[in-house]
C-alpha cells in the first residue's frame, strides 16, 4: 500500500475519507502488469473531483504509482482512493484542500473461469438505493447501501444482486452495471438520479455504437426483467457476465451479441494503459 507515494504509510484518523466518506475510488484491473482502461478510469476520477469541488489528481503520478504497486504481478487489481485529506472537526472542507491518495494491490478474485461462458445467477435485493442526483454516477467512498444489499445473501451460487432505487426503478447491481437485451437492442438504466456510471458500461455503449447495435439509456423497472430476452452485467474486473437466471426467470445467454462480448472483453483486458 502507498499513501501519498510513500509505501506502508498509515492514514490519520483526521482524514475526511474516514470521517465522512469524503472522497472517490477506482478499482482498476491489472493485466500483464499494466492497468487496463486507464483513460476511462482517470476521466471518471477527474469528473468526480470536479463535481465534489476538490483538486484533481496528477494523473502521471498516479500512473507511475499504479505501476509500482503492480510491479511483478501478471494479474490483479489496484484500488485507488482519493480523499479530501485531513481537516478539523465539522463538515466544512479545510482551506486549502490537500487531497490524500491511497493505492493498494489486491489479488485477482478466485472465481470460476467459465462464468463468462455459462452465465451467472442473480437475485433482486430488498435494499433500495436513494435518489441522489448530486452524487449520481460517481464512485464515492459511501457504499453502505451496497454493503447492506450484499449482506442479504450468502448462497455461493448467486454472484450478484440487482438493486432498485427508492421509487422502484431498476438501477444496477451491487458491484456492476446492468444491460437488458430485447430484439437485438440493448437497454441500460438511466443513472442521472442514482447509481455508478461504470467504465465498462461506457465501453459497451461506445462499442455498440461502432458495431451498429442500438443501445438506449432510460428508466427501467422490475417488469422489464420479465420481458427481457437476455441480461448481462459489467464492471472493470468481470468485464461482461451473462445472466442465466434471476429467481424463477431464465435467460438465453446466446442472445447477447457475441461480437459485442468479444470486443468488450478484448478492449477491457488487453488495452494496456490506453
Amino acid at each position: 500500500m502507498r499513501v501519498d507515494g510513500r509505501p506502508d504509510q498509515g492514514i490519520p484518523v483526521s482524514d475526511r475519507g474516514f470521517q465522512y466518506a469524503d472522497g472517490l475510488f477506482e478499482t482498476i484491473a491489472i493485466h500483464q502488469g499494466r492497468p487496463t482502461l486507464w483513460a476511462r478510469h482517470m476521466q471518471r476520477l477527474q469528473d468526480g473531483c470536479r463535481r465534489l469541488g476538490m483538486p484533481g489528481p496528477d494523473v502521471r503520478t498516479l500512473f507511475q504509482e499504479t505501476l509500482q504497486e503492480a510491479a511483478g504481478q501478471e494479474r490483479g487489481i489496484v484500488k485507488i482512493i482519493l480523499t479530501r485529506g485531513s481537516g478539523t472537526r465539522g463538515y466544512r472542507p479545510p482551506e486549502p484542500v490537500v487531497p490524500r491518495r491511497v493505492l493498494s494491490f489486491h489479488p485477482w478474485p478466485d472465481l470460476p473461469a467459465d462464468l463468462p461462458q455459462r452465465g451467472v445467477c442473480v437475485r433482486l435485493c430488498a435494499t433500495r438505493l436513494p435518489l441522489d442526483p448530486a452524487l449520481a454516477g460517481m464512485k464515492t467512498l459511501g457504499r453502505l447501501h451496497q454493503v447492506l444489499a450484499r449482506n442479504e445473501w450468502s448462497d455461493p451460487e448467486i454472484h450478484e444482486g440487482l438493486m432498485l432505487d427508492a421509487t422502484g426503478r431498476l438501477i444496477e447491481g451491487t458491484m456492476s452495471n446492468l444491460f437488458l437485451v430485447r430484439d437485438g437492442r440493448l437497454q441500460t438504466p438511466d443513472l442521472s438520479l442514482s447509481g455508478v456510471a461504470g467504465v465498462v458500461r461506457g465501453l459497451v455503449l461506445d462499442i455498440a455504437g461502432e458495431l451498429g447495435i442500438e443501445a438506449t439509456t432510460g428508466p427501467l423497472g422490475p417488469a422489464d426483467l420479465e420481458t427481457a430476452e437476455a441480461l448481462f452485467l459489467t464492471n472493470s474486473v468481470i468485464g461482461i457476465w451473462p445472466v442465466r437466471r434471476l429467481g424463477d426467470l431464465s435467460y438465453n445467454t446466446r442472445l447477447i451479441p457475441s461480437h459485442l462480448i468479444e470486443r468488450v472483453m478484448r478492449d477491457a483486458f488487453l488495452s494496456g494503459h490506453h
